[in-house]
Formats: C-alpha cells, sequence, structure tokens
C-alpha cells in the first residue's frame, strides 16, 4: 500500500510521524537556527535618504489656513491640512519632514517658527530626528527644555 497516496501525506510527514525521533530532532533544530538576516543588513530607518533643510531661515512654509499638498508628500486622500487646528498642523509637518525628497520641498511647505514650536511634540522616525538635530542643535535644545 502506498500510504502517501492514500494519505495525501507527503513522505517527510508520514516519515516523522511513524518515527517520533525523528520528528523531535528535525522540530529542535528548526528552534535552533532562528532565520538571520545578512551581515551587510541595515534597518530601512538607517538607509532611508531623509532631507535636511540647509537653514531654518529659509523654511517660509505657509504659517495659516488650509493647504493642500502634492501627491508626491501625501498620497493618502486627506491631503489637505488646516493649519488653525493643532493636530493637523502636526499631522502635516510630519508628513512633509518624513516624506521630502528636495530641500525646496521643505522650504515651501514648512515655516521655521511652527516648526520650533512643534518640535518636541512631533512623532518622528529617530534616524530622521537625530539628522535635523545634528543639523540644528538649537532644536535638540527646544526638545530638551520642553522635558
Amino acid at each position: 500500500m502506498d500510504l502517501q497516496r492514500v494519505t495525501g501525506y507527503s513522505r517527510e510527514t508520514i516519515r516523522q510521524a511513524l518515527r517520533p525521533k525523528v520528528r523531535r530532532a528535525t522540530n529542535i533544530s528548526r528552534r535552533r537556527t532562528p532565520p538571520q538576516p545578512p551581515s551587510d543588513y541595515r534597518p530601512y530607518g538607517d538607509r532611508r535618504p531623509y532631507v535636511v533643510a540647509e537653514t531654518l531661515a529659509a523654511l517660509r512654509g505657509p504659517p495659516e489656513g488650509t493647504v493642500t499638498l502634492p501627491r508626491h508628500l501625501d498620497w493618502s486622500g486627506h491631503a489637505e491640512y488646516d493649519l488653525d487646528r493643532t493636530a493637523r498642523l502636526a499631522s502635516m509637518y510630519r508628513m512633509v519632514l518624513t516624506e521630502a525628497s528636495t530641500v525646496e520641498d521643505l522650504n515651501a511647505w514648512l515655516d521655521a517658527d511652527l516648526l520650533r514650536r512643534l518640535w518636541p511634540t512631533l512623532w518622528l522616525p529617530p534616524q530622521l530626528r537625530q539628522r535635523w538635530e545634528d543639523a540644528f542643535p538649537e532644536l535638540a535644545a527646544i526638545r530638551s527644555n520642553a522635558t
């Protein structure tokens, strides 16, 4: 009788069912060797090309009103932001900081005074925050004074 054809199980499954020691050894070896990333692996946040402004003074984006971000910065379908609402303002700044691909994007959509005000409370990827604070120590100081 062909057990594989009759049961529909693979030859390896049948072998392990008939020989429990083989099954235990197989399971133990699977547990001992978890998958490992390649030796040259770097997390995505470390590889992502975040853009940092050249100067804070060049950030002259809209300070109030309602704005609609271009699709390359916000493709969510909710790209309209009321800057008079703090939560939407912070959401827009987070979106621009994380998605900007050029310094011109930053200069067009961010305002230096608003960025300083929001900086301590913005949720940002740690790598992005570090790059900005390395370039502008005043932002790091603002954040440490706020805590």
